[in-house]
């Protein structure tokens, strides 16, 4: 896990006092606000990031923890545990009849970094075996970001994590945010224990003009005046393609239509989709000539009671 410098997140340093860290973080909250920064994903990663260091400092436990830690400060209950636990170990092995004492293996300025990767791996927790304690490798987790389109039909991709490459079969109807966990393609195990799993979260990201909701897909379609009043045929765009449809007379604006089969892939289902739904979004004319204007007159006159 790669260090975060909460303090330089705040723009302030080791020695600032409760107060300090409050005043920066309200100002720094401010500056990347959403609603200061609308659509702006750099500022609203930014948002984030001062949340989280304001939740660690403004802590005093998880404060000192992290002073001491660092990375691996949530993990800090753990390596004390584990000192104690080598440290009672070691004194047994050096005196078995319990007298004296000794520091144990971790004591006396040991590496809490190197600690925790060799050991715990960032799993937390371990097994015994043959005298040694056997610890689950690390989990790693990736975000994959795909358009829409891409994930209209099953698809492959490689990526590339911590220098292996992954190929992937990424099935069609995979949804935003949805996360796939690939199981022993994580970290190294420490003294034989399993390697970690991949967890991969998908990032989807929507550039058409249809809105997603499931498996079902929604699309306002304009609808001219004329056609509308007498009905006709009317060509409108799928995902995958156009289509022809039967406008009926007197359509009114609003008016629902589905197209059944014409939606997102379902998940893992091949073949099957959900469906597409249709609304009239009803265009009246502009700029219009003398003629039609005086047309429209008429028409109006024989329209009234």
């Amino acid at each position: 896990m790669e260090f975060i410098d909460y303090y330089k997140t705040l723009g302030i340093n080791k020695a600032a006092s409760d107060s300090d860290i409050k005043k920066a973080y309200r100002k720094m909250a401010r500056k990347y606000h959403p609603d200061v920064n609308p659509d702006n994903q750099e500022a609203e990663k930014k948002f984030k990031e001062v949340n989280e260091a304001n939740e660690v400092l403004s802590n005093v436990d998880n404060r000192k923890k992290y002073d001491k830690y660092g990375k691996d400060w949530k993990h800090g209950e753990q390596y004390e545990q584990s000192s104690r636990q080598q440290t009672n170990q070691s004194s047994r092995q050096r005196n078995p009849f319990g007298q004296g004492g000794g520091q144990g293996d971790f004591g006396g300025g040991a590496d809490y970094t190197d600690f925790f990767e060799s050991m715990f791996g960032g799993a937390g927790g371990g097994r015994r075996s043959g005298g040694r304690v056997n610890y689950r490798g690390q989990d790693f987790n990736a975000e994959l970001k795909l358009d829409l389109k891409d994930v209209y039909v099953t698809d492959k991709r490689t990526i590339t994590v911590n220098g292996k490459n992954i190929r992937l079969t990424i099935p069609a109807g995979v949804s935003n945010g949805q996360e796939i966990k690939i199981k022993g393609y994580g970290g190294e195990g420490v003294n034989g224990g399993p390697k970690g799993d991949l967890n991969i979260r998908f990032v989807i990201e929507n550039l058409t003009q249809f809105k997603r909701d499931g498996d079902h897909l929604y699309a306002n379609v304009d609808l001219d005046l004329y056609t509308a009043v007498l009905g006709g045929d009317l060509m409108v765009d799928t995902f995958d393609g156009k289509v022809k449809l039967k406008v009926a007379p007197e359509t009114e604006t609003g008016t629902k239509v589905k197209l059944k089969g014409k939606g997102f892939p379902v998940y893992k289902k091949e073949g099957v989709f959900g469906d597409l739904y249709i609304t009239y979004q009803l265009v009246i004319p502009k700029n219009l000539s003398a003629e039609e204007k005086e047309l429209f007159i008429q028409l109006s006159k024989l329209r009234k009671p």
